[in-house]
């Protein structure tokens, strides 16, 4: 997945990723803006996960989000 196309098309993309971790406030997701690492800590904290169980969720998202990779 390209983040760098992620992120500027952040405010349409948000809404996947909420769909995905509903405990991410909008808040957070102002905050992550687009920004993959952002995103790794929010779901760290949201959700109490390692990193690696995080990262884990994102490559799977990453998956099931290919139309966003270019």
């Amino acid at each position: 997945m390209n983040w760098d196309i992620v992120e500027g098309n952040w405010k349409q993309f948000k809404g996947k990723a909420k769909e995905q971790w509903g405990k991410l406030t909008d808040d957070d997701l102002d905050v992550i803006a687009g920004k993959r690492d952002q995103l790794v800590g929010r779901v760290q904290e949201a959700y109490g996960v390692s990193k690696d169980e995080a990262e884990k969720q994102i490559r799977d998202f990453e998956d099931r989000n290919k139309d966003w990779r270019q």
